[in-house]
């Protein structure tokens, strides 16, 4: 890969090869993300010095002074290991046997932090607006957070009291229970998702940001709302070619944040008995609570919403 600078050509640079890299072989972009920070670190940690300089010595000075020096987690230091490893292995293409005697930390086990369906009652009935509907979601479907962020109208099915996570963890499918305290608030708030649509759609905006190539291969569902995110959050203006060759600029709106999220979670949980509580704890709950009552028979799945 070369970019042209000034009639000439010149090699990518290293991260822009780390991102063709991991988008090739169809990776998330959080490890992507997640990889580049890493890379960086380990460029900067030894004084901006080029990787392909480097070997051995300085992957276990960089992984050791994480562990003592910045006393990181058994799972961030093997993070970073796994990005260095992407980074030698499919970037610069260097077959190099003692990246395999690199010892990897020993993860440790901890028990989650599983709150009482009182508990859940008390942290939700903290949050407000579209926020509270995430986290109902979040305990009643079983969701992470952000499967729920990206879901779309069209993922929702209401006659089969389901909902269908696309391109969930591991990019893989899946269908997961609607859960009833939920499908009154989700349908006020798909209504009044359609209308604030309609409103972009009336203004030339309104466009839906579709994954890999399916904007161009169907131009219309971008222009539908059953293709917009259940949860549009801000504007961001792009450029688009249309099939007769012509450039536009349109406007689309982008999915939750994730971290308006966890701050509400924060906020909600603070003052609790059990403190930390995270947004993942709704999933451990939700999935616990399966484990134990096969029924459900909690308010997830009954009409009365928490107060």
């Amino acid at each position: 890969m070369t970019a042209k600078i000034n009639g000439g050509a010149r090699p990518a640079r290293l991260l822009d090869r780390v991102r063709e890299a991991n988008r090739l072989r169809h990776g998330s972009r959080s490890t992507e993300k997640s990889y580049i920070g890493w890379i960086r670190r380990f460029i900067l940690f030894h004084g901006k010095r080029h990787p392909a300089e480097m070997g051995a010595a300085e992957v276990a000075q960089f992984l050791s002074s994480l562990a003592v020096e910045g006393r990181v987690a058994a799972s961030t230091q093997n993070q970073a290991l796994s990005a260095l490893l992407f980074l030698y292995r499919y970037v610069l293409h260097q077959d190099l046997p003692w990246l395999e005697d690199v010892v990897r930390a020993r993860p440790t086990k901890h028990l989650p932090v599983v709150l009482t369906r009182d508990e859940v009652r008390a942290v939700i009935s903290k949050l407000e607006g579209t926020v509270r509907l995430m986290a109902t979601l979040l305990y009643g479907s079983g969701l992470r957070l952000l499967e729920c962020a990206r879901l779309r109208v069209q993922d929702v099915d209401f006659a089969m009291n389901q909902i269908v996570v696309r391109d969930g963890k591991g990019a893989k499918d899946r269908v997961t229970v609607l859960p009833a305290v939920a499908k009154a608030p989700l349908a006020e708030h798909l209504s009044k998702v359609k209308r604030q649509h309609d409103a972009d759609v009336a203004l030339g905006a309104g466009w839906v940001e579709l994954p890999w190539a399916l904007a161009r291969k169907f131009p219309m569902p971008a222009e539908s709302g059953r293709g917009s995110g259940s949860s549009p959050r801000r504007g961001s203006t792009s450029t688009r070619r249309l099939a007769s060759g012509d450039v536009i600029t349109c406007m689309r709106r982008w999915c939750s944040a994730r971290c308006s999220k966890q701050r509400a979670k924060r906020t909600s949980a603070s003052g609790r008995r059990r403190i930390p509580s995270g947004t993942r704890s709704p999933r451990i709950c939700s999935r616990t609570a399966a484990t134990f009552a096969p029924s459900r028979s909690s308010w997830a799945t009954t009409t009365s919403a928490p107060r």
